[in-house]
């Protein structure tokens, strides 16, 4: 069997890296606001798509506004729990089978499953602070603000600790994911195809011996991983732990 193979490897290598993609988010029910019909609808509703709404330039000009997206729709997504993928990944990791997980999403559901060595390439929508004199806030003061959250200490508009459209990952994330994968022996791709955002940032850094995509559609780049397995990721995640248990 494929799980029982892939199993062994994870057991003989010293450093595997996980990049967790979109796919494996999708699976939790979560939206995919960029690219799914809610798109269609925040474009309606606020006369915006959501790469326009989340970004650095929109946050500078129309904070009001910006603000209310934040609140009625990003942080009412978090609100769903992280799906059965995410856990099945916290269980390998207690198994000592795979390290550090490496994301862009901003919905922090590696942390929130209990998933230890996570990198937030883009950070999460967890975290906020004052641009001007640094106060980090939990995402319950922005919650309850009324329009824009203000700082405490300086009345300064807050911001979401997340890099928004428009602005560079930050240096030092980036340094130390590709230091991660740079050590890795096996790196394993979870519902995203190597063509990605976060594979195409991640990717070059690996020189180890097995690279294994987990994806359910099939993408001309596919042939470059050493292993693939076109499905769900959760699912697959989840059969690995049934043959730990054998």
């Amino acid at each position: 069997m494929k799980e029982k193979n892939i199993l062994q490897i994870l057991r003989n290598s010293r450093h595997t890296v996980v990049l967790s993609g979109a796919g494996l988010m999708a699976e939790s029910g979560y939206p995919l606001l960029r690219d799914g019909e809610e798109s269609y609808e925040i474009e309606e509703k606020y006369g915006y798509s959501f790469e326009e709404i989340f970004s650095s330039g929109f946050y500078a000009a129309r904070k009001e506004l910006f603000f209310r997206f934040y609140k009625e729709v990003l942080l009412k997504i978090v609100e769903r729990p992280p799906g059965e993928g995410f856990y099945a990944l916290k269980s390998l990791q207690d198994r000592g089978l795979i390290g550090p997980v490496i994301t862009r999403r901003i919905a922090g559901l590696e942390d929130r499953a209990g998933c230890r060595d996570v990198i937030n390439l883009k950070g999460t929508v967890f975290q906020n602070r004052c641009p001007n004199c640094g106060r980090e806030y939990p995402v319950e003061y922005v919650k309850q603000a009324r329009g824009v959250p203000l700082c405490e200490s300086c009345m300064t508009a807050l911001r979401p600790d997340v890099c928004l459209f428009g602005e560079m990952i930050d240096n030092g994330r980036m340094t130390r994911a590709a230091q991660e994968v740079e050590k890795a022996d096996v790196l394993i791709v979870l519902g995203a195809s190597l063509t990605s955002p976060l594979c195409g940032q991640m990717i070059q850094y690996f020189t180890g011996s097995n690279l294994i995509l987990v994806n359910d559609t099939e993408h001309y780049s596919d042939q470059r991983a050493d292993i693939i397995i076109h499905g769900r990721s959760d699912r697959f995640l989840s059969d690995i732990l049934a043959e730990c248990d054998k």
